[in-house]
């Protein structure tokens, strides 16, 4: 469950996370912290009803969706392997920016290392113990490294606390970027789908289920917090951030060279762990639960070494491609969210007879008609595509 919990956390904290939550705190100051409470209270009601759902029935995401409509699971399935794969270009292009900071190697040749460092990963006679372990480790990394440099940038603490209730400046389009980029696309069901591959499922598990579920998000959330009061420190010192990566130089401005090392330490292992959870996730729509263990694996192999090769042509993904599959994201929310909350509602046969809380249910809705919104807006992305 441990393992279940970072997977889903690390796999939200990507090279997009970092680049957004600089973005926004630049952008509108301590009043980012009201977006990051309001998009962390959506993030739980979102997990809590995935999880359950999920975890009770035993069945993965697009296994209930057939289950309910035969073939709407596949669907789903596409959805998320071609967002997945089109993300993972730009998770490896990533850790080649990472690398380079930590480092000073060519970004190539530093993702094509970390490309193997994941094949690595799923290669391992105990895949999944190396899985969980890895993306654990990473993740506590990052958390312990952005605690430092959060601690001696200095932030208006007092500032950020009294915004995240009574904010100066609140920014609507900027929550609901926050939503889709936590629990959009594969995101949503990384934790999930490998806590079943764990073992951990079925109606005895459910105060577990809830628990990790919370945990995961808040995780997040943690890292999310501490880098907002990492640029917060910076920007409020009065200094104006102009480079193309304000992350990197906001961290150079609070550490100095121990900042800029500890920025590509973050972003490399955010990415890496991204590269792990985008493939662990893409591959279990396509298989199924009964899919030998290996036979999962090797698929992954293959999809993280093209991947791989195809950054190795273009150098990231192109934006366009980007932009298309940031699309996908926000449709796969509201789509799969509704299975989910169909399964919930209306078939309590595939959850093992278990009675659905109504409280959460209501939640539950109440988030879906929010991602509505949210994939609406994530289609006029597409119109970018012919500017």
């Amino acid at each position: 469950m441990l393992g279940a919990m970072f997977l889903m956390a690390t796999s939200a904290i990507g090279p997009g996370f970092i680049t957004q939550t600089t973005e926004f705190t630049v952008r509108i100051g301590a009043s980012f912290a009201f977006a990051i409470v309001v998009s962390i209270l959506v993030d739980i009601a979102v997990q809590l009803n995935v999880w359950r759902v999920i975890g009770v029935s035993g069945l993965r995401a697009q296994e209930l969706g057939n289950k309910i409509l035969p073939g709407i699971g596949w669907g789903l399935s596409a959805l998320v392997f071609i967002g997945g794969m089109v993300f993972n270009i730009g998770n490896i292009a990533g850790t080649g920016l990472g690398a380079n900071a930590m480092m000073g190697i060519d970004p190539k040749v530093g993702g094509i290392i970390s490309a193997a460092v994941a094949i690595l990963v799923f290669l391992s006679k105990r895949a999944g113990m190396a899985l969980d372990k890895i993306v654990v480790m990473l993740g506590a990394i990052m958390i312990l490294l952005m605690l430092y440099v959060a601690i001696v940038a200095a932030p208006p603490v007092g500032e950020a606390l009294k915004n995240s209730v009574m904010p100066e400046n609140i920014d609507f389009l900027i929550i609901t970027t926050l939503i889709g980029g936590t629990v959009g696309g594969y995101i949503t069901y990384a934790g999930a789908h490998r806590m079943l591959d764990s073992g951990a499922a079925g109606v005895e598990n459910v105060k577990d289920i809830t628990k990790t579920s919370i945990l995961s998000i808040i995780v997040t959330g943690v890292m999310r917090v501490l880098l907002f009061l990492a640029i917060l420190g910076v920007v409020a010192g009065g200094v104006v951030l102009t480079s193309d990566n304000k992350a990197a130089e906001a961290f150079g401005h609070a550490a100095g060279e121990i900042g800029i090392r500890s920025f590509g330490v973050i972003l490399w292992a955010a990415a890496l762990t991204s590269v792990i959870g985008a493939a662990y996730t893409s591959v279990s729509f396509i298989t199924k639960s009964t899919t030998p263990e290996r036979t999962r694996n090797l698929i992954t192999v293959a999809f993280i070494a093209v991947c791989a090769v195809i950054y190795l042509f273009l150098g990231q993904a192109p934006q366009t491609l980007l932009i298309f599959a940031g699309a996908f994201n926000g449709l796969i929310l509201p789509f799969g969210f509704a299975i989910l909350l169909w399964a919930a509602w209306r078939r309590r046969d595939l959850l093992q007879g278990y009675v659905y809380p109504k409280w959460l249910l209501i939640i539950g809705v109440l988030t879906w008609l929010l991602t509505l919104f949210l994939g609406w807006n994530s289609l006029a992305g597409l119109s970018k595509l012919w500017v």
